[in-house]
Parts: structure tokens; C-alpha cells; sequence
């Protein structure tokens, strides 16, 4: 399949998932990248945004199996993975999978279980894979998280630790609709709900072999390098405690490269890695005390290295080219 191929795809998704969701394009396509890196996504917001429904319209667009987790304080790691229940007819121990077996979850709520329920995706969202009482279980393919939390209410929640937060590719924000869109989408739910009605837009045989196509999308020397300029940047700047790690480096990466196939390219140019910087690196980055009492968070320390981190090979503006020789 090639990159054009693969913008098809993408593209009849991304029709599909609108048909519910009204304005959200960039977010849509976000998902869309993550899908296609085999990555998860962690969508922040505040309750009523629609981040349920995008998790669910996604999956019903590629038709892949589905289940929700809906995460509270007394979840425990069990009732995600499976147990193994004892079988008196067959004198046997049987294996029964919990709600992580499917090709698409929706951790509802995330931050609301503790740290030890919280850490039995760990191993799922790394390596595809469970291990229940000394035996390993691998999850269908494509295995997709896609998790939601409240960043606004803290009573009866656990934040995320550094170690979960690094295992999502992306980090998301849905925000309002707008004014035009929000009336669009009372008109939309006048009778019923369009998700109701939606329909599979994409075998999951395509997603598939899209997701081997870009794999082969080339990245340049010197935008690699300029992936890990931005990193180490993270890592170097004053109102920095913690930068982004490795798998941020390659998370930028992967996901430049599927944001190039989705928009037909076979190469990746400076503008996919501007595009994807934020939602791929700033919840890896852990800033100051003394940062955030002057209002500076991990957003605009990425954003403001955009701005001043130069492109490799770029010219100067105005600048002849025998004058940078």
C-alpha cells in the first residue's frame, strides 16, 4: 500500500468519525496517527466533550472489537487482565479474559483507580500482551488504548505516574465546539444519535496494511536529527525537572510518519514534527515548582522551543545561497 492508499483510508475514517463529531477534524486526525503507529492516546478534558464518543465512533468506523473499562477507586488489576477460574469438570484451571482483551479499550476515567490497578496496563500497552498467574497472553491485533480523564476534578483521583503517562503516544485535548458547531450537533441529535446509525468505514485488513505502509515512509537525516534537537531541548531548558525520554524521541517520530502517509506524502517534512511536538512530548515533561507557580506548563515550554529551536538546513530568511555557503 502506498502513502496515497493510505490517505484513502484515513480519509474515509475521518468522514465517518465526523459524522458524529462536529468539529474536530485535527483531533480525529490525531487518532487517526495513533491508529496507524499502533499507539495509544490519552484524551484530557473536561467531562461532556465528547471523549467517549470519539473512542466509540473510531472503533465502530474500523470495526474492531470493543470494550470499557469504567475505571473506580475499588477496580482491581483482575478485573482488567482476566482470571483464572477453576473448571470441576475438566479438573482444569480456565483462563478468563477481562475487558483488555479487545482490539480497541476505552479506559474511562483513567485516574480514578489507584496506581496498582493502574499498573496492570502497563505491560498491555508496552508489549501487547498480559500475564496472569505465571502465563502470557497476547492481545489481538490492533491493539489500541484509548484512555479519558478529568483534569479538573482531583477529589477521588490518582494521577497518572511518569511511567503510564510515557506509554502514550499522544495526549490530546477536545475542547469546546464552538458556537456553529455545537448548534449543528443539537440539530444532529434532534431524533436520535448519529452514532447510533454509524456505520464500518474501514476493514480492519486495510488499517492493517496502512500501518506496514508507514513503516516505509522516509525520514530524512536532518529531520531525525531535528527530532532530537527538540527532545534534548526538553531536557536542557531552566524550567525543566524531567525531559522527555527516548520513547518520546521515537514517538515523534513514528507519528511524523504517519501524519506525512495521512496527507499522501512518502517522506516527512519539519512541518509534521511542528504539528505533533506537543501532543507526542509535553506530557512526557515535568516542569519546575518554580515554573508552574509563574504559570508555565509542559505545553508552552515545547511550544516556545518550537519557536526558537532552528530547522536543520533551513536558510535565513533574505539570505543568498552563496552568502550561507
Amino acid at each position: 500500500m502506498d502513502p496515497t492508499a493510505v490517505q484513502e483510508v484515513a480519509n474515509r475514517a475521518s468522514i465517518n468519525v465526523e459524522r458524529v463529531m462536529v468539529g474536530k477534524r485535527r483531533e480525529v486526525e490525531l487518532v487517526l496517527v495513533a491508529l496507524l503507529c499502533r499507539g495509544h492516546v490519552l484524551i484530557e478534558d473536561v467531562p461532556g466533550v465528547g471523549k467517549t464518543v470519539l473512542a466509540k465512533a473510531i472503533s465502530r468506523s474500523i470495526g474492531s472489537t470493543f470494550k470499557r473499562i469504567q475505571f473506580t477507586p475499588d477496580l482491581l488489576p483482575s478485573d482488567v487482565t482476566g482470571v483464572n477460574v477453576f473448571n470441576p469438570q475438566s479438573a482444569r484451571f480456565e483462563f478468563r479474559p477481562g475487558p483488555i482483551v479487545a482490539q480497541m479499550v476505552l479506559a474511562d476515567e483513567i485516574n480514578r483507580a489507584t496506581p496498582k490497578t493502574q499498573s496492570a496496563l502497563l505491560e498491555a500497552m508496552e508489549e501487547g500482551q498480559i500475564t496472569v498467574d505465571g502465563v502470557t497472553h497476547r492481545l489481538p491485533d490492533p491493539f489500541v488504548v484509548l484512555a479519558t480523564e478529568n483534569p479538573i476534578e482531583y477529589e477521588g483521583t490518582f494521577p497518572l505516574p511518569e511511567a503510564q503517562l510515557d506509554r502514550f503516544l499522544l495526549r490530546i485535548s477536545m475542547g469546546y465546539p464552538g458556537r456553529a458547531g455545537e448548534l449543528e450537533m443539537l440539530e444532529r441529535q434532534h431524533r436520535v444519535h448519529p452514532l447510533d446509525g454509524l456505520t464500518q468505514a474501514v476493514a480492519l485488513e486495510e488499517l492493517i496494511a496502512a500501518q506496514r505502509a508507514v513503516r516505509e515512509i522516509h525520514v530524512d537525516p536532518l529531520v531525525s536529527e531535528y527530532i532530537i534537537s527538540i527532545v534534548e531541548a526538553t531536557r536542557n531548558h531552566e524550567d525543566v525537572q524531567l525531559g522527555a525520554s527516548p520513547r518520546g524521541s521515537l514517538a515523534l517520530y513514528n507519528a511524523s510518519r504517519a501524519r506525512a502517509a495521512i496527507q499522501g506524502r512518502p517522506y516527512v517534512i519539519p512541518d509534521d514534527i511542528k504539528a505533533l511536538a506537543e501532543p507526542t512530548l509535553a506530557h512526557r515533561v515535568i516542569v519546575t515548582p518554580a515554573a508552574r507557580i509563574k504559570n508555565v506548563d509542559s505545553r508552552t515550554v515545547v511550544y516556545e522551543i518550537l519557536r526558537t529551536l532552528a530547522v536543520p538546513g533551513a536558510r535565513p530568511s533574505g539570505v543568498r545561497a552563496a552568502a550561507v555557503r
